[in-house]
């Protein structure tokens, strides 16, 4: 954890009715904004389809805005969209809703006292020999404050923002409504159990004692791997709303990017090997690859693993989706990784079928790009824009759209988010070699 400061201080909207204003003021202006752009292309003599007025910069900048004030399930699920899409989003959007990621405003100070004389009673300063009121994060959930025992112990103090947990499911709903009518999703694709599943998961991620197991249960399964570092929880200060555990110093992973190539392709060797044990032997998976979770430590060479509220359990189906794709892949054969995906649910039967030249097409140039000799180059980038010029092509067909398993979709989001930070480090990682004897 940093000692950076964030000053946008403004209180979190806890109130049912208060949050369900906030977004009918986001969805009006976000119409007005279409009705706006739409008037000025069509006075240059263009006719914009509605998905162009949708996605412009000053859109996106309403959405990033209101979803970082609201936070909670709301911004949380930005942060989602912003990670999970990674390369596939318009250049423009990426880059503001990527803002969600690290851009939260903090409670004020009479809301933060508020909410821990709640948790700990009125006197609860008297625990501490120093309390920094300042956060040094702010995150969609909760924000987290340093902090100094008697005994001279320093703490990191994870506060969670008051009516996070009540306004889950209506956040989830009002995001899902305001994407239907946009009409950025087709009326006839079936999202009902991505939501609920998305509800269940983000009610498990703003319980801080399931996370505090979580943690103890990671710093278990790591005691013995120098690569890592986890913070040890101090479960006299835990509770439901509140998560107490030791401070580690750490500076941002993405100081990494400055470093030699090969202090950065060992962090994403340690990441990647991270992320196939996770997969593929002990059935267990932080789902949330955003940067912040991850530090670096300079003088030590070892990465600060942090926020467990999104590990969750991978059923035996899931991951052996992924080893039948991975093996396909290793081997080469086309058919068979098109077969796979099919099999896994990453792909739908239908753009399968309907769009095989395309899929086809997809998969050569990954297999021409995973199966070069030497270590793979996160690095270069060139084939991300055929890929995703090919996939735009499909997407147009949206009586194909698929929405693949929600436990596929959980595990993929920490596998893109982890590809996206090697690629943010240019490293250079054998996957081959790594994933080679493994499925």
């Amino acid at each position: 954890m940093s000692d950076e400061r964030p000053d946008k201080g403004r209180a979190v909207p806890s109130g049912r009715l208060s949050r369900l204003g906030a977004f009918g003021r986001l969805a009006a202006g976000v119409g007005g904004g279409v009705v706006a752009e739409g008037a000025r292309r069509l006075a240059a003599g263009e006719r914009p389809r509605m998905g162009d007025l949708l996605l412009t910069p000053a859109n996106a900048t309403r959405v990033a805005d209101q979803l970082a004030h609201l936070r909670g399930a709301a911004m949380k699920l930005g942060q989602m969209i912003s990670m999970d899409a990674g390369d596939m989003l318009p250049p423009e959007l990426a880059t503001i809703l990527a803002r969600l990621r690290n851009d939260a405003h903090h409670m004020p100070p009479a809301q933060l006292n508020t909410v821990l004389a709640q948790e700990w009673g009125r006197d609860w300063r008297g625990r501490f020999a120093h309390f920094q009121a300042h956060p040094i994060a702010a995150a969609s959930i909760g924000q987290v404050h340093r902090a100094r025992l008697p005994d001279g112990r320093e703490l990191a103090i994870k506060v969670q923002y008051p009516g996070v947990m009540q306004s889950i499911d209506a956040d989830v709903d009002n995001v899902a409504t305001l994407l239907r009518v946009s009409g950025l999703l087709p009326k006839d694709l079936d999202i009902a159990p991505l939501l609920g599943e998305a509800k269940r998961q983000l009610h498990e991620e703003a319980d801080y004692l399931r996370e505090g197991a979580m943690m103890r249960r990671y710093r278990d399964l790591l005691a013995d791997d120098p690569a890592f570092v986890i913070p040890e929880l101090h479960p006299e200060l835990t509770t439901p709303n509140v998560l107490a555990m030791t401070y580690v110093a750490g500076v941002p992973i993405e100081t990494l990017e400055a470093a030699e190539q090969p202090v950065r392709d060992a962090a994403m060797h340690s990441l990647i090997a991270l992320a196939l044990r996770e997969l593929l032997d002990w059935g267990l998976m932080q789902t949330d690859p955003n940067f912040a979770n991850y530090r670096w430590q300079p003088e030590t060479g070892r990465i600060v693993l942090l926020d467990f509220g999104a590990a969750r359990a991978v059923p035996p189906a899931t991951a052996d989706g992924y080893r039948r794709l991975l093996a396909a892949g290793l081997s080469g054969n086309r058919d068979a990784v098109r077969e796979a995906a099919v099999a896994a649910g990453f792909l739908g039967e239908a753009a399968a079928a309907r769009h095989r030249p395309l899929v086809d097409a997809m998969i050569d140039v990954i297999l021409g790009e995973l199966n070069r000799p030497g270590p793979f180059d996160f690095g270069d980038r060139a084939f991300v824009g055929v890929v995703r010029e090919q996939g735009m092509e499909m997407a147009q067909d949206r009586a194909t759209w698929h929405v693949p398993p929600a436990d596929t979709l959980f595990v993929q989001r920490k596998v893109s988010g982890t590809a996206l930070l090697a690629a943010r480090l240019k490293a250079r990682v054998d996957i081959r070699a790594m994933v080679d004897g493994r499925v």
